[in-house]
């Protein structure tokens, strides 16, 4: 691995470390009645938003446990919207949500911090990527969860004329 990957895979295990403590802030930082408001049609509530990035932890975990351990892991697309209304469970309280995500990704990061040069080269087929691996999936996580963070901190802020449209 160059030193400009080895640097780029210590900056993304940072940043993921680091995403418990900014998502832990911005749950906090959410007034109680706003979490399930939708701002419009299609959209989901901050506590939609947060439960799901709670909720593919342990996803993300199993992806990176294949990726390790098959020879070419090949995944499916995950597609939350495709979930029948009827078919999902009520929403786990914040508390738990923000418990979830972060023994979530502390087990992640144990995985990850333990691994090789070579590991991090690790590569799979995804049908949405076209390329697809350990180093690439570590990224997605991070800009997955930050993309949500944006989305949450936008959907209780932003007033309406400004808000992104957006599916989610």
């Amino acid at each position: 691995m160059t030193n400009s990957t080895e640097m780029t895979t210590k900056a993304i295990l940072e940043s993921l470390e680091g995403s418990i403590t900014i998502f832990d802030n911005l749950l906090q930082s959410i007034p109680a009645e706003v979490l399930d408001v939708k701002r419009g049609e299609g959209f989901w509530s901050l506590h939609e938003h947060a439960a799901h990035l709670a909720d593919v932890q342990s996803m993300g975990l199993e992806r990176m446990r294949r990726i390790l351990t098959e020879d070419v892991p090949e995944f499916v697309p995950f597609i939350p919207d495709q979930e029948e209304e009827a078919e999902k469970p009520p929403l786990p309280p914040m508390e738990e949500i923000l418990a979830n995500f972060k023994m979530g990704r502390r087990n992640q990061l144990e995985l990850l911090k333990n691994i090789t040069s070579e590991d991090w080269k690790r590569t799979a087929i995804h049908p949405e990527y076209e390329q697809y691996g350990l180093f690439i999936f570590a990224s997605h996580i991070l800009m997955h969860d930050h993309w949500h963070m944006y989305r949450m901190e936008e959907l209780w802020l932003t007033k309406d004329e400004y808000l992104s449209r957006l599916d989610g």
